[in-house]
């Protein structure tokens, strides 16, 4: 018999569960918080997962773009379209 659990996680993270627990603790009356306080754990979860997403999207622009100087420098390119212009 084989199992169909392919690894994955569906479940709520902390924040999710946090952030419910304080909505519903102000909906019934038993926290006075003001609501951007009782919303935070969902907008600091968007927040991480921004920074996260901005950090690689830079890697990724630094990178290519590290490598287009140092090609730049080596003259790389330039003996590449010397090689396609003359057929090689």
């Amino acid at each position: 018999m084989s199992s169909d659990n392919n690894g994955s996680s569906g479940g709520m993270g902390v924040g999710g569960v946090l952030g419910i627990v304080f909505v519903v603790l102000k909906l019934v009356g038993v926290i006075d918080w003001p609501w951007v306080w009782v919303l935070c754990p969902f907008w600091i979860m968007f927040a991480i997962a921004l920074v996260i997403f901005i950090v690689i999207m830079l890697g990724a622009i630094g990178a290519l773009g590290i490598s287009g100087i140092i090609d730049s420098i080596s003259g790389r390119r330039k003996k590449r379209w010397n090689d396609i212009s003359k057929g090689r």
